[in-house]
């Protein structure tokens, strides 16, 4: 419920919203885009950045946060460990159970592969059942991959790596067709038309959705598809560490977060689908991300001599929610926006165009709240603006919020909040690692035998993302990533040695730029305890 405080700034809201009905509100210069992200956007703080001092993209710069997972040491002590017993020998090993691992292993299992997935939650557990929007496909008459490019470059301020882009906008009607093929429920009209709209940044309605559980409907339906298919599978296992030999990835060691057990992996493939890490909470930023999203692949790629690419870019979306206190930093979908929602400052006034890109948006929150000191203050002291939802039931009738975003009206419900009588309050929230490890079109690092798909690969989307095209990222790469990955698999006789003399280097890397060991990597989860607990954890594995 809304406390008495709040009601009473919502009455300014109200005041205003006749007359922001018909409100036509101007997209922003490219001048005026610039100066608000290079005034208000985090990418653009220079002092929230460290220089990585060690690995193959040394002397860039990623967030302070990151910086503390690469310039680590790993629980394992490379010249201790056992490699004798190798426990499962597979032709691919899928590190990941999200969107991107389970349509990697479908696909690599059709090729023929002998495929392993390890995931160290539940299969399924990931960003993708989180994502709410859509997922955007050219298949209408008025559109086409060509124009879907075109938004995909602009979005991300044209740093994307063409031929990824390329593949990215070339694969998605028939990555759609797929989808729908497997069971996807998607949105239609009652005689079978695909119904689309428009999400920020794009040019053409072609955001394809079920309803605003988008993600949970594709995760759901790769997820039976698996289990149908008897993919080979463990789960709570995280990966610890990769194994090599020279510098060729040969599977990787695994840690059993139940039994705390280790086990070996012998790939002659292995596929990075481990996803983002927006657990790692730069910034101090709550996020919209799901408990296992801590960077571990970056950490493992990196560890064996994948670079880096666009890691000092962060995706903060412009709509988390900001109250109540008990669902802080999760997503407000696009979705609530290009069905019509507005933004509003305290005194019930927009100040950006709805549908700009995701981090001119955020930017322009974020300079409201605190540079023009025009938003809300929460009770717990949280910044905000306001979501006006009501204006949604105004422009397309009563009952359309419950109808269109069912999901996001339950979550606001059970706190007694009603997004059809009253708007919701938001806040930039951590949702989306724009860069990650260097892949090609077929989805290989420049490290032998090692694969990287989904969230966890860097230049897709250059500098900032589009909404829809995360869940086309998973889809399109992780079927790349298992095509490819399978196909080289088949060519090779036997994996080869299992080894960690990478990680003997990189340990003497560290020591030589005087990196203390107060830091472990992979993270593996979240760490929210006291400090004083934390370090006596880090003294134990030391």
């Amino acid at each position: 419920m809304y406390t008495p405080e709040l009601l009473e700034l919502i009455k300014r809201v109200e005041a205003t919203r006749e007359r922001r009905l018909d409100e036509e509100f101007p997209l922003l210069s490219a001048d005026a885009k610039q100066e608000l992200l290079e005034g208000f956007h985090p990418d653009y703080k220079d002092e929230v950045f460290s220089e990585l001092r060690v690995g193959p993209s040394k002397g860039e710069r990623t967030p302070t946060e990151y910086a503390r997972v690469f310039e680590a040491y790993s629980g394992l002590d490379p010249d201790g460990f056992d490699l004798s017993k190798v426990d499962f020998d597979v032709d691919v090993l899928i590190v990941g159970g999200g969107g991107a691992g389970a349509a990697a292993a479908l696909v690599a299992q059709e090729q023929g592969a002998n495929v392993l997935v390890v995931t160290k939650l539940r299969l399924g557990d990931s960003n993708t059942v989180m994502a709410q929007g859509g997922i955007q496909g050219a298949d209408k008459p008025n559109d086409s991959p060509a124009i879907h490019y075109l938004d995909v470059l602009g979005g991300g301020h044209y740093k994307n790596d063409p031929e990824l882009a390329k593949a990215l906008v070339m694969d998605a009607p028939e990555a759609l067709a797929w989808l729908e093929k497997l069971g996807v429920m998607f949105d239609k009209e009652s005689d079978g038309t695909m119904i689309t709209i428009h999400g920020g940044g794009t040019s053409r309605k072609r955001m394809h959705a079920a309803r605003d559980f988008t993600g949970g409907e594709i995760m759901k339906t790769l997820k039976d598809e698996m289990l149908n298919r008897d993919v080979p599978l463990v789960e709570f296992a995280a990966v610890y560490e990769l194994l090599t030999d020279g510098d060729r990835v040969t599977g990787a060691v695994l840690y059993n977060m139940e039994t705390q057990e280790y086990l070996i992996v012998r790939a002659k493939t292995t596929i990075l689908a481990t996803g983002g890490g927006g657990r790692l909470h730069v910034m101090g930023f709550p996020t919209s991300n799901h408990y296992g999203a801590t960077a571990d692949g970056l950490v493992l790629g990196y560890r064996v001599g994948a670079p880096l690419q666009y890691l000092d870019t962060i995706q903060y979306h412009p709509t988390g929610a900001a109250y109540p206190e008990q669902i802080l930093g999760l997503l407000v979908t696009e979705k609530v926006r290009s069905i019509g929602g507005q933004i509003t400052n305290t005194e019930g006034d927009r100040f950006v165009y709805e549908l700009e890109t995701r981090d001119v948006e955020a930017a322009a929150v974020i300079r409201e709240c605190l540079g023009r000191k025009k938003g809300v203050v929460t009770p717990s002291g949280q910044p905000a603006v306001w979501l006006d939802t009501v204006v949604i039931e105004k422009k397309l009738g009563e009952g359309a919020v419950k109808a269109r975003v069912p999901a996001m009206y339950r979550q606001y419900e059970r706190f007694g909040i009603d997004m059809a009588k009253h708007p919701i309050l938001i806040y930039p929230t951590q949702h989306y690692q724009n860069g990650g490890l260097e892949i090609n079109e077929r989805c290989e690092t420049p490290v032998p035998g090692l694969y990287a798909a989904g969230e966890v690969a860097g230049g897709i989307h250059g500098t900032n993302r589009l909404m829809g095209n995360s869940l086309l990222d998973v889809v399109v790469f992780g079927r790349r990533a298992g095509v490819a990955a399978a196909a080289q698999a088949a060519g090779i006789k036997t994996a080869g040695g299992l080894g960690l003399d990478h990680l003997k280097n990189y340990h003497a890397a560290l020591k030589a730029a005087g990196v203390e060991p107060t830091n472990v990597s992979p993270m593996l989860l979240p760490e929210y305890r006291r400090a004083a607990t934390v370090e006596r954890k880090i003294e134990l594995l030391a």
